[in-house]
């Protein structure tokens, strides 16, 4: 059997096959294989018994439910306008620069995802980002390189 079958049948004996379990099963694939493929969305169906295009939707709907492939880090700018107005977009800007990368890519390297999501609950410590599960807030230009740098080294 394929290691993804496999993992995803785990996932529904541990939740349940039914419709109200498909989010958790979702997740728990996100976070073992970092993305949902085509093929583990249609398997997610066969194994809870579920149209296809439902799996599809429900994963596309979430924001932090990625369905294509994803570098080792993924980095996730609020957009909202608190953010915006706090200097979000110069931000983005070093960040951009320092990857070369833009929204929506993942580098050469596959390290490192650039994304926008909706917010992300950190409005009072504006602008924020999540790489991968790791919360910053108060972000500058110079702040968010020395992040990076970080991440860089553990390469």
């Amino acid at each position: 059997m394929n290691p993804v079958s496999d993992l995803i049948k785990n996932l529904a004996d541990q939740h349940g096959r039914n419709r109200k379990n498909l989010l958790p099963i979702l997740q728990g694939v996100v976070e073992q294989e970092k993305y949902l493929s085509e093929y583990s969305m249609i398997e997610i169906a066969r194994e809870l018994d579920l149209p296809a295009s439902e799996v599809y939707g429900t994963a596309t709907f979430y924001s932090f439910l990625e369905y294509k492939k994803m570098g080792k880090y993924i980095i996730r700018i609020c957009k909202t306008i608190t953010c915006s107005m706090k200097g979000k977009n110069q931000v983005l800007l070093a960040i951009q620069d320092m990857l070369k990368i833009n929204v929506g890519e993942t580098s050469s390297d596959g390290n490192f995802s650039l994304l926008q999501t909706n917010c992300l609950g950190f409005c009072h410590k504006a602008p924020a980002m999540l790489i991968n599960n790791e919360v910053y807030t108060d972000l500058t230009p110079e702040k968010v390189r020395d992040i990076l740098s970080g991440y860089l080294k553990k390469k």
